[in-house]
């Protein structure tokens, strides 16, 4: 068992709090270590079905318990139940109890769509992401992350061959679970063949157009699909950089699957082969961004950077008022002209700006350009110091 990074913020908080992240990402066994004096789970079906017949169920459990911490896992499966979680904590506040609700989600979407009153005021938001290389021990493994990811199931199981399984049947629970819950079943055909394409062009420049000419699905389909991903948190999108000072900025989105492993599970490879390498590494830079700022709950904005007239810049990363620029390489040998579009970004970046080639491993060293080369643990360990 891996110790993770958000748990000591959620000990210490003294709010109820609802904590976001995509299915195995670890929600629940994070919880469990705060051993919450009552725990509801929401995704066994029984406990669902109680729950939504009765409405006044919780309630009858807190006063048949002690219960000052009560742990409720899945609850956006029932959004209306935050109406009774806001009137508890209200009461409890009221009476001078120090009653607090621990609260997880893997769905945004569905707390939307069902109006969920998520408790302005009374509740804390965090997000928790797949193994940051900072939760582990030595850092990360990039070499087996590129295959498997950094959930916490398959990353640490030792058998590659069930790893490789527990990623596949990922997608196959998602399309049987997420796509008929969100009534898309009516087409769920037309959904997997976007999933396909989606999956094959994750990390490319974002045309919907010609994704859903690809896809055969309608160009309204696939943006409302593309929306799901992200609703779901299975995909992020990395917005182009807002303003370059003057210079022509392409202005289509990235999108990153949230894990490797479980993009590597879509597209049925688990192989870093020579051909996939480096998109592979591109993957694993943003996960592990991601995942370093969820485990530390720091803010953090991730852009894309590319000119009409050529100039590509991998990542702009702004985080605790610093600007890094990111070039990321999946080879140690790098030279000063793997530099140069960094060093030509500087003049359309606004203020000091950190120029950084990004590789698997160390060591650390500075390129007569000024460019730093930096392993991917020492890249976010500064980024997020």
């Amino acid at each position: 068992m891996v110790d993770r990074l958000l748990a000591k913020t959620l000990a210490d908080a003294t709010k109820s709090f609802l904590v976001l992240g995509p299915r195995q990402t670890g929600k629940s066994t994070l919880i469990q270590s705060l051993a919450p004096d009552l725990e509801i789970n929401l995704a066994r079906e029984s406990e669902f079905l109680t729950f939504s017949t009765n409405p006044g169920e919780l309630e009858q459990r807190l006063d048949a318990s002690a219960a000052t911490t009560v742990f409720i896992d899945e609850v956006q499966r029932l959004p209306s139940l935050l109406n009774t979680v806001q009137a508890l904590i209200d009461d409890a506040k009221r009476a001078g109890e120090a009653r607090r609700f621990f609260l997880t989600g893997s769905s945004a979407r569905k707390l939307r769509r069902g109006q969920a009153n998520l408790l302005p005021g009374r509740l804390l938001t965090y997000s928790l992401g797949p193994l940051a290389s900072v939760e582990l021990e030595g850092g990360v493994d990039v070499g087996r992350a590129l295959r498997f990811g950094t959930l916490p199931e398959p990353y640490l199981e030792r058998d590659e061959h069930v790893a490789a399984k527990l990623l596949a049947s990922y997608a196959g629970t998602y399309l049987k679970e997420e796509v008929q819950a969100e009534a898309l079943a009516r087409n769920l055909q037309g959904f997997s063949r976007f999933l396909s394409v989606a999956a094959a062009s994750s990390g490319q420049l974002l045309d919907f157009s010609k994704l859903a000419q690809r896809a055969r699905v309608s160009r309204t389909s696939t943006m409302r699909y593309f929306e799901l991903l992200e609703d779901t948190l299975l995909a992020s999108r990395i917005a182009p950089y807002p303003d370059a000072g003057g210079a022509e900025l392409v202005k289509h989105p990235r999108y990153f699957f949230f894990d490797v492993g479980v993009w590597n599970g879509l597209l049925a490879n688990f192989v870093a082969s020579v051909d996939r390498i480096g998109s592979l590494f591109e993957h694993l830079v943003v996960s592990q961004l991601q995942a370093t700022a969820a485990a530390y709950d720091a803010h953090q904005e991730i852009f894309t950077f590319r000119t009409r007239g050529g100039l590509d810049v991998d990542f702009i990363v702004r985080a605790a008022g610093v600007t890094w620029a990111i070039e990321a390489k999946a080879t140690s040998n790098v030279t000063d002209r793997d530099a140069a579009g960094l060093v030509a970004a500087r003049a359309y970046l606004p203020g000091e700006v950190r120029g950084v080639i990004v590789t698997p491993a160390g060591p650390s060293r500075r390129l007569a350009s000024g460019i730093r080369v930096l392993g991917l643990a020492d890249l976010l360990a500064e980024v997020h110091q």
